[in-house]
């Protein structure tokens, strides 16, 4: 369990500047014998690189985690023209991707009417547009970066389908999806809505009451990620330390700052914080804002020797009793599912402000043994088991926003973080426009993020200010029958 200092409301002016909160020791780190996932049964030749055997005296930029944001906000810092030939250091505690991304689903699923209602009714219809637009714009420009960089990572573009099973919240959701299009996003033409008799026989899960469809992608994030590491570290900007946690940050009276880590310090002239759920240990003014929050995923695969029934979609199922799960097929055969959250979610303990992705969420952990078989029509015979399961650690943000940016209050330092397991179709084009930021000196407005991803201090007061129930994580946030 993650225990952070008290973080001071205010902030000092001095000299017309922001005057820097003092450092303290992280306490806020990746345990180091996390669960095995599926993805990283074979471990990637760099997943423990050093590039060298001691500690980089200057770079740059020191990013702080590599996972999908640090090593996609390097790749983007290195491939951005007005960088030019200036040094990055990245920092990670463990293994490259071996948070989240190397955890999660593998689900590259842009949001189109889960949260999207929401953020209309905070913040106008433009601004849920843009989120809506902005992560579908993600999964066409990783396919790009795929095809460009001739990435073997398992990426298809596929059709991913919502199924309700609870009459109800079918109604509701069709509510949502007509709401929707009666606004003229372009973009929900993609969309097909069923309901009634054809939505099983459609989607092929029992007792659907209703089901959507658009497109998606599914891909092995960790894969991708660390063929992204092997393209950088062909460069001579990049210098990779593995196992070599952050843990204190000291602002240097010359000018830029000074990292601590057990293996010695380096100095940075800015940096990039992008470890997601642990963000907090070096931030502790995100505290409230970005919480540590452990999910649950396995794999499923039929006998050896058996095929196991086709299934050519990506899902999102929710049972008659509202149990959420996220579900992508395999080349192979296999199944990669996550989620239940509504079974663990009253046992906060296990999961939420909780780092330890060693240990599985034991109110959950026996939930997906036989879901294909009671889950899908013509996997009843298939013998299909629970191979493989794991936890991961997501940032979870108060609001359901990510916190991009600069760090209020902290010159040259930004933000990648806070995701709500919900990076895959956010992060790639996320790092890009923050590395134009960090790169040029721009402000936030000149990059094409969507307004509500900016990090401010107003964001971080209402949630210290505010409690738990009211936030997103724990209480309602607002979400309809569509939330993903």
């Amino acid at each position: 369990m993650a225990v952070v200092p008290p973080v001071s409301n205010t902030f000092n002016l001095v000299s017309g500047h922001l005057q820097e909160p003092e450092p303290h020791l992280s306490k806020c780190l990746p345990v180091p014998n996390p669960a095995v996932p599926f993805w990283q049964k074979d471990v990637h030749k760099l997943h423990d690189h050093r590039s060298t055997e001691e500690m980089p005296r200057h770079s740059d930029v020191v990013i702080i985690g590599a996972g999908y944001a640090g090593i996609s906000a390097a790749y983007h810092l290195v491939n951005e023209k007005s960088w030019g030939d200036r040094s990055i250091t990245i920092l990670e505690a463990r293994g490259v991707c071996s948070g989240a991304t190397g955890r999660n689903g593998g689900h590259l699923r842009p949001d189109f009417y889960g949260h999207i209602p929401t953020y209309i009714d905070r913040a106008g219809a433009e601004a849920g547009l843009e989120i809506a637009e902005f992560e579908i714009a993600n999964v066409n420009a990783i396919k790009k970066v795929i095809e460009k960089e001739k990435i073997s990572c398992d990426f298809t573009l596929t059709r991913t389908i919502d199924v309700w099973c609870n009459e109800e919240s079918a109604q509701q959701a069709k509510q949502v999806y007509d709401q929707m299009v009666a606004r003229k996003f372009e973009y929900m033409d993609d969309v097909i809505f069923y309901t009634g008799k054809a939505a099983e026989g459609i989607c092929g899960v029992k007792g659907a009451k209703a089901c959507a469809s658009y497109t998606a992608g599914t891909i092995w994030p960790y894969k991708f990620i660390l063929a992204l590491t092997e393209i950088l570290l062909a460069s001579s900007q990049v210098n990779l330390q593995t196992y070599t946690p952050a843990t204190v940050i000291t602002p240097d009276p010359t000018g830029g700052y000074i990292i601590t880590t057990p293996r010695g310090k380096t100095h940075a002239n800015k940096i990039i914080h992008a470890n997601n759920g642990y963000v907090s240990g070096l931030l502790p003014e995100y505290t409230h804002n970005i919480i540590p929050c452990k999910g649950i995923y396995c794999q499923i695969a039929v006998p050896e020797g058996r095929t196991a029934p086709l299934l050519n979609n990506s899902y999102i199922n929710r049972t008659t009793d509202g149990t959420l799960s996220y579900l992508i097929p395999r080349a192979d055969g296999s199944i990669i599912v996550g989620g239940a959250a509504k079974l663990f979610k009253p046992f906060k303990e296990q999961w939420y402000n909780n780092i330890d992705d060693s240990i599985l969420i034991d109110s959950a952990k026996d939930y997906y043994e036989n879901y294909m078989q009671e889950t899908y029509n013509g996997w009843e015979n298939s013998g299909a088991t629970v191979k493989s399961i794991w936890t991961g650690v997501m940032g979870y943000s108060y609001d359901s926003n990510p916190h991009i940016g600069a760090v209020p209050g902290r010159k040259e330092q930004f933000i990648l973080a806070g995701f709500n397991g919900h990076g895959m179709p956010v992060i790639w084009l996320a790092a890009k426009e923050l590395a134009l930021m960090v790169a040029q000196g721009g402000e936030f407005e000149t990059t094409c993020l969507p307004r509500l991803y900016k990090t401010t201090q107003k964001r971080m007061e209402k949630a210290r200010e505010g409690k738990e129930e009211d936030g997103d994580i724990i209480g309602t946030g607002g979400f309809s029958a569509t939330k993903q």
